[in-house]
């Protein structure tokens, strides 16, 4: 028994699905708008902005408490 096998097409579909994969991130990022769209995309980043997030809606809420009180 023989097995064939096309090795040069096998190389040129897993090069096919990575780019497939790595075309599918970048659209992910673009159509999302923001600079940040995971952890993996800027740690440190996202550790500032989730900081200020919470900055600012304490603020929010502090400012909603001066107006009712």
């Amino acid at each position: 028994m023989i097995i064939n096998h096309n090795m040069s097409a096998i190389n040129a579909h897993k090069a096919l699905k990575f780019n497939v994969w790595e075309t599918d991130k970048s659209m992910e990022k673009l159509s999302s708008g923001m600079r940040i769209n995971t952890a993996g995309d800027d740690p440190s980043g996202l550790a500032v902005s989730e900081k200020m997030r919470t900055q600012i809606q304490g603020l929010r809420q502090a400012e909603r408490n001066t107006e009712d009180g």
